[in-house]
């Protein structure tokens, strides 16, 4: 039987009205302590009226040592959170939307500088972008504190309406870092061997379902992060299945880390003008420095190949392996491509990040045949701006009022 993009269709005990979920992405909307504001409640809502199947938000900090150093990301690490957050499930529900809290801790992609703490990490190797820090090696009580603090997380997830959560295990992130052999170089029991590595996510898993039960948990999962020594489709693949041993309710497939940033959020060429002015290594170089820089940049520094749907392969090869529900993200923008995807049943759903940025509708346009392609054009300023901006579309162009735009 062909599965209809536009039918409703289950996903681990939630209902969506369709098969396009928003992933998650960097919103930039909370205040300092990591509470959601009114305008990031706003974007969620706007996001279900343009019907979304399922919205999936931006990561939470789970531990204040965790946190990101780019603009104003929620934090989950509170009890006192909680009745904020219930406000906007409150209000995606208003439109039968579910909506899903993603979760994580940044370990070395972040900055002491931004977080007032040590940068910490499962081994002391320094990261190739976030440089100025090398982080300490976690200690078995830290690793210990860590779970926890995921697990209470999820517990808030479940008190404040949201309908599952989503641990963040690609990117490069905490639990990445654990999984892949590239950050990975312990010796104990929580490195070496696939078992071993992935035993914090298993612990993560075991202990929150002791206290929500049959809470939907889902994962973000690289099933490649571009790096040396790194993670490779096929212990993705096994980690894979060994996370549907572990109650997992569906993977969402992706690749890359911050440290190739472009390798995960691929463009047609290197977003070199919004880098220089707003990214905290290279913002402070004289403007002559910065002229001689980006086309240097452009015309030397290849980007990754290919440029759309570039984890569709890995999340065939994944699917394959489980028998729960499969998501793929990266470079699907075309409607004829998700009609692909879901009806030859490659993957069981498709999400996307930057289409919904430029349009929070693209679901609804999709489906009223209005449009059948994102008008965004992977420049990816809307994810190096974000280092000090908002979530936003810049569609290729500087921000008024920055230097470059003013020629300074």
């Amino acid at each position: 039987m062909t599965v209809s993009v536009f039918e409703p269709a289950s996903l681990a005990g939630m209902t969506l009205k369709n098969r396009i979920i928003r992933s998650a992405t960097h919103e930039g909307m909370a205040d300092e302590k990591g509470f959601p504001t009114e305008k990031l409640k706003k974007l969620y809502v706007n996001l279900a009226r343009g019907e979304a199947g399922a919205i999936i938000t931006g990561y939470a900090g789970i531990q204040s040592d965790g946190k990101t150093c780019l603009h104003n990301m929620t934090m989950m690490d509170s009890d006192d959170k909680i009745p904020a957050f219930m406000e906007i499930t409150a209000a995606v529900h208003a439109f039968e939307t579910p909506i899903i809290m993603q979760v994580a801790h940044c370990g070395r992609q972040t900055r002491s500088k931004i977080t007032g703490l040590p940068t910490v990490a499962p081994s002391a190797i320094r990261d190739g972008f976030y440089s100025e820090d090398k982080p300490k090696a976690l200690t078995e009580e830290a690793i210990e504190e860590i779970i926890e603090n995921f697990v209470a997380a999820i517990v808030r997830a479940k008190k404040a309406g949201f309908d599952g959560v989503q641990i963040h295990l690609a990117h490069g992130y905490l639990l990445a870092q654990f999984l892949s052999s590239h950050t990975n170089r312990r010796k104990d029991r929580w490195g070496g061997s696939t078992e071993n590595k992935y035993r914090i996510v298993g612990e993560i898993f075991k202990r929150a379902k002791a206290k929500v039960g049959d809470y939907p948990m889902l994962v973000k999962l690289n099933a490649h992060d571009g790096r040396r020594n790194g993670m490779r489709i096929e212990e993705a693949v096994k980690i894979a299945r060994m996370l549907e041993q572990s109650g997992c309710a569906a993977i969402e497939v992706s690749c890359g880390c911050v440290e190739d940033g472009l390798y995960m959020m691929r463009g047609p060429e290197l977003p070199a003008e919004a880098v220089m002015e707003y990214n905290f290594k290279y913002k402070k170089l004289p403007r002559f420095a910065k002229q001689i820089a980006i086309p240097f940049a452009k015309a030397f520094m290849a980007q990754p190949k290919p440029l759309l749907k570039y984890n569709l392969d890995a999340a065939m090869r994944i699917k394959k392996a489980v028998r729960i529900p499969v998501i793929v993200v990266g470079g699907i923008h075309k409607l004829d491509d998700i009609n692909d995807i879901i009806e030859n049943g490659k993957a069981d759903f498709v999400s996307m990040s930057r289409p919904f940025i430029i349009e929070p509708d693209i679901v609804s346009k999709f489906k009223k045949g209005i449009q059948s392609q994102s008008k965004c054009i992977l420049c990816n300023y809307c994810s190096i701006i974000a280092e000090e901006k908002p979530l936003k579309c810049y569609r290729g162009k500087l921000p008024k009022g920055s230097a470059q735009e003013k020629g300074e």
